[in-house]
């Protein structure tokens, strides 16, 4: 385990480094392996699969609420504590953490309205469940829409020509959802709850949006089949179509005016999910690295004694330790800070997940010819990380929001 230098820590913040290390170990990266060794993504969902022992002991230890207030049964971390969590579970099985985090976000959302309906028939449920019968995605990306719907504050946002696909209309008292969201909805085939972003008013483009905690068992929703992928192949990706779905008025949970705002605070914390997640990934890889380098010999020696190999290393090393502490200090500020400084998270996303992707290359050209092996953990990471520097928004278009925010907001 890495050299901890925040000297800080709380004995439970401690504790809950061990934990869940002892958890990505023993229970992410095995099950990851064996999922991702599955020729067909329907056998990864399948009854009886391992992903459902991994999802059932992860809700029986509670990682599903770490993102809810304690008053609701959450699982009440520090910000810090968060971090911690998402590094480890990045470093046991990236695709798993992604599954296992963004299954509480419905719920997150339905949360804060407080209103009886949704806690008392889906979020109190959602925290007591320990056999993971609530699974919850975030349905936004589209078909012709990706990683556009997430450039708050820039002037395209606001284009009627970027609206979202996904209309909602409201008749009474209730919306009428038509659409469909892209196969790229992270536990689109297995969920039974989505938080749904849509387009209420195509004439403020996406920003005219709002979003819907939609129960999945509705009449007129259907499911597409799961998504073979090269990488993160135990994180459930599909389809979602709504065809003429009737949702309660009050499961709109945030109206149109919220839209623009809400999706900033969105950004700031998926992004900085996602930079604690590969920072984990990139710490695994170096690992994987260090550990190999010290045990091949070629030249009568291990070739970590080799000056060009340790150059290699020592590069490796300053990546990850640089990726958690950005990672970090964007995540502790944003969590405690209302508006957040969204172009932290977003650099921190960016940088993470590029090095992520940077040291799980270097790592497999260390391994040699052994790194291109299926059965190697370095090769599935090389190809978990090539994920990642595009899901939850393409590090490219996340820059130019990031960038735009810059523009906007720093004077010289």
């Amino acid at each position: 385990m890495y050299l901890e230098l925040n000297k800080n820590l709380t004995e439970q913040e401690q504790q809950i480094k061990t934990e869940v290390h002892r958890f990505a170990a023993d229970v992410l990266r095995p099950a990851s392996m064996e999922l991702d060794a599955m020729h067909n993504p329907e056998d990864v969902i399948a009854e009886g699969s391992p992903l459902w022992d991994v999802f059932r002991k992860a809700y029986e230890l509670g990682y599903h609420t770490m993102h809810l207030p304690e008053a609701l049964g959450g699982a009440g971390m520090t910000p810090l504590a968060r971090h911690i969590v998402m590094e480890e579970m990045g470093w046991g099985a990236a695709d798993f953490a992604v599954g296992i985090g963004v299954t509480s976000f419905p719920f997150n959302f339905a949360a804060f309205g407080q209103n009886p309906e949704l806690m008392n028939n889906h979020v109190m449920p959602f925290v007591n469940d320990r056999e993971a019968r609530y699974v919850g995605c975030w349905a936004i990306t589209e078909p012709q829409h990706g990683s556009d719907m997430l450039m708050a504050g820039t002037p395209q946002f606001k284009d009627p020509a970027t609206a979202g696909s996904v209309q909602a209309v409201l008749d009474g008292d209730e919306w009428v959802i038509n659409g469909q969201k892209s196969a790229w909805v992270s536990n689109g085939s297995i969920a039974t709850h989505a938080i749904t972003f849509l387009n209420v008013n195509k004439e403020r483009g996406q920003e005219g949006g709002s979003v819907a905690f939609i129960p999945l068992n509705l009449p007129g929703v259907t499911k597409g089949k799961p998504l073979n992928k090269l990488g993160q192949r135990a994180l459930n990706q599909g389809e979602i179509f709504f065809d003429d779905v009737r949702l309660p008025k009050e499961y709109m949970v945030v109206p149109e005016p919220m839209y623009a705002y809400v999706m900033e605070s969105v950004l700031a914390g998926a992004n900085g999910f996602m930079g604690a997640t590969f920072t984990g990934l990139a710490r695994a890889a170096f690992e994987e690295a260090l550990t190999y380098t010290k045990n091949r010999v070629q030249g009568g020696k291990p070739i970590s004694e080799h000056q060009a190999v340790q150059l290699k290393l020592i590069d490796m090393f300053i990546k990850v330790e640089t990726a958690r502490q950005l990672s970090r200090a964007a995540t502790l500020y944003n969590q405690s800070t209302s508006p957040p400084a969204v172009q932290y998270s977003i650099s921190s996303k960016v940088y993470c997940t590029t090095v992520a992707f940077q040291v799980a290359s270097d790592a497999l050209q260390l391994h040699g010819g052994y790194g291109l092996a299926k059965e190697m953990l370095v090769e599935k990471l090389f190809r978990d990380a090539r994920a990642s520097l595009i899901e939850d928004g393409s590090n490219d278009i996340l820059s130019l929001t990031a960038a735009r925010k810059i523009l906007d907001q720093y004077q010289v």
